[in-house]
């Protein structure tokens, strides 16, 4: 990628035809945002990635910002009636415009702290599916929140490039970025989408569907941070052979510190406990094959816990996986057939936070035939593709798309 790079920008035009633009000073503080629903990753040119918060703001009734990213987290279902903690997006496009806006200008100002008064050039990532309307929400919430230049890149085209993917070259690399509100299904080729498909299904989705299993299922009402944690912690795709860890329901340990903390004072949402994973006589990690689940009862709405099996979550989660599946079949059908010949050969890439549910490459491999391979890193795929362009503008702004919505570089075969 790097050798193909360097030739367009040593011949000075992009492959559109169009003059290069030329980079950008050193000294300047552009930016790239992985705009996404569960959260934002901020990178600054030649500081890295200067933040990652998740995507919430409280407010109180005069609009006014309480809190935002990690500390307006914590306070979704424990608010007072004055004031509010959202997500202004839903289903990776903007929901609610006002704290959008007012989300983005505060995580600016956290991410250039010294510079109150910059404009940075900002590159922003978007699902590929979003309408013209949506586009324009993005592009206008970043000008108002302090940008002076804004562009749009596509989050799968950000992850081919985040994960390592041969994106320039004229061969089929498929990506499947699976994040909190959409999964983007993608074949890249000569640094365009040659086919694409956007699902609002994703990690979202996934937490509903448990949440809305242990509601049916045991008359349990749980909370989206509670349901998450289940996921995290014994959520699957496929069964996976491996050493588990022996059910342990009277452990306190939670699965994260913050759930830990909070579990004692979570009747309402609920509240996640579980046995620590441990280890085999080998030394090899173990898996939890059940958790303990704090809750309130629907029936007698009193606090109540319940013992959550891992077989019972995958079924929970059959069918917002089964159309993930569906969608990268759906890619796959309309793929050209000799991008097909490449992608059997080089198989599928999952980026993501989605990319972590075990047993989802496996499933993916059964169902397609084809190799699946989990990117190094993948929470980071989106923000590292998004550091390249900002850092490579020059070179890679072909594959960004202008202020009007239209990409300024295509590919047809």
């Amino acid at each position: 990628m790097a050798s193909s790079t360097s030739s367009r920008a040593s011949s000075g035009h992009a492959a559109d035809g169009s003059p290069e633009r030329p980079a950008a000073p050193s000294g300047s503080y552009d930016i790239g945002i992985d705009l996404g629903t569960a959260n934002t990753l901020v990178y600054a040119r030649g500081k890295g990635v200067v933040l990652n918060e998740p995507s919430v703001v409280a407010v109180n009734v005069t609009g006014e910002v309480i809190a935002v990213g990690s500390d307006a987290k914590r306070t979704i279902g424990r608010t007072p009636s004055g004031i509010t903690a959202m997500r202004p997006l839903r289903e990776g496009v903007i929901a609610d415009f006002a704290a959008a806006e007012q989300m983005l200008r505060a995580l600016l100002k956290k991410a250039l702290p010294s510079r109150r008064f910059a404009r940075p050039r900002v590159v922003i990532c978007v699902p590929s599916g979003i309408t013209g309307v949506e586009r324009r929400a993005v592009i206008d919430s970043a000008r108002s929140a302090g940008a002076r230049e804004v562009h749009l890149i596509e989050e799968p085209m950000a992850a081919a490039i985040g994960a390592g993917l041969p994106v320039d070259e004229p061969v089929g690399c498929m990506v499947v970025d699976i994040g909190g509100g959409t999964t983007e299904v993608a074949v890249v080729s000569m640094g365009g989408l040659v086919t694409a498909q956007s699902v609002r299904i994703a990690g979202d989705a996934l937490d509903a569907a448990i949440a809305a299993h242990v509601k049916k299922k045991h008359a349990l009402a749980i909370g989206e941070r509670t349901a998450e944690d289940i996921k995290m912690a014994i959520g699957s795709a496929a069964r996976v052979p491996g050493p588990r860890a022996a059910p342990d329901s009277s452990a306190d340990a939670g699965i994260s510190d913050d759930a830990a903390s909070e579990a004692p004072s979570d009747a309402s949402s609920g509240a996640v406990s579980g046995a620590a994973s441990g280890s085999d006589e080998d030394g090899a990690p173990q898996r939890r094959t059940s958790f303990t689940v704090r809750g309130r009862d629907h029936i007698s709405g009193l606090p109540r816990i319940q013992e959550i099996t891992e077989e019972e979550i995958r079924e929970a989660l059959t069918e917002p996986v089964d159309a993930i599946i569906r969608a990268v079949h759906h890619t796959l059908d309309a793929c050209p057939p000799e991008l097909s010949g490449d992608i059997i050969e080089r198989g599928i890439a999952l980026t993501g936070g989605g990319a972590l549910l075990r047993g989802l490459d496996l499933r993916l491999h059964q169902e397609m035939g084809v190799p699946v391979t989990v990117a190094d890193q993948p929470l980071d795929c989106v923000v590292n593709g998004t550091a390249k362009c900002v850092d490579e503008f020059a070179s890679l702004h072909g594959m960004l798309t202008g202020a009007k919505g239209r990409p300024r570089r295509t590919v047809r075969l």
